[in-house]
């Protein structure tokens, strides 16, 4: 099986589609698109530079590091070529920060800093896997980009922001918990046997695709759900 259902096959450039997840990339955008809108006026060139900032940090670096780690993808990108995507994408996306910071608040230098620290520490496990868990998932990838987008456009931290993104958090959770289970299955069994046996007595077989289809489709619909909720609060926004 792939390892992902959004993977092609390995080589070329395929292997850089592949590295960017990205319906992942897509839903965990959608988060700053929801904290962003949680103001009524709307700074759009702002949001324009703090969803960019946000693909660089989460849907290059971070996803370059995860891949120079393990290998996940079965990518054939070169160790080098995966560790100067990551420097240079997180640089770009803190240089955004400091320039939003500048036009803005300095406390948004708080949130790029830890930014930077979370896609380091999570992606590379560091201290032991400390900040590698589900908790710091749904922190990281999904109330961390709610709260910086909201805080960028309000210039403080609201209670409809930390709503959403114990919101946003939740969701990450459910989103980590259906993906830990496919990705256990897609990239770690050799062979799945079975059957189910239904009380009218027929049997069906247990395959892996079987294992993995009800999971992944909920996170395709969860991917689709939340990229629409996004779209429909930018254009209210509009």
């Amino acid at each position: 099986m792939r390892p992902a259902f959004y993977s092609l096959a390995p080589g070329g450039w395929r292997d850089y589609v592949s590295l960017l997840h990205l319906p992942y990339t897509l839903w965990h955008l959608s988060y700053v698109a929801i904290g962003a809108c949680l103001v009524p006026d709307v700074d759009w060139r702002l949001f324009g530079w703090t969803v960019a900032a946000f693909a660089l940090a989460l849907g290059v670096a971070a996803h370059a590091l995860d891949e120079l780690r393990g290998r996940p993808l079965g990518t054939h990108i070169p160790g080098v070529v995966l560790g100067g995507l990551a420097a240079g994408s997180l640089a770009a996306a803190a240089a955004i920060g400091i320039a939003a910071a500048a036009e803005t608040t300095v406390w948004l230098l708080a949130f790029v800093g830890a930014g930077v620290f979370l896609v380091v520490a999570y992606n590379l496990e560091l201290a032991g896997g400390l900040f590698h868990t589900d908790l710091w998932f749904g922190l990281a990838w999904g109330a961390f980009p709610v709260l910086t987008a909201s805080f960028a456009q309000a210039e403080t931290v609201t209670w409809a922001a930390v709503l959403a993104g114990a919101f946003a958090a939740l969701l990450s959770l459910a989103q980590r918990r259906l993906s830990t289970h496919v990705r256990h299955v897609r990239r770690r069994a050799l062979a799945v046997t079975g059957t189910i046996e239904l009380a009218d007595g027929t049997r069906e077989p247990v395959t892996a695709a079987w294992l993995v289809a009800a999971p992944e489709r909920a996170l395709q619909t969860l991917t689709a759900a939340t990229v629409a909720l996004a779209a429909a609060l930018v254009v209210v926004r509009l």
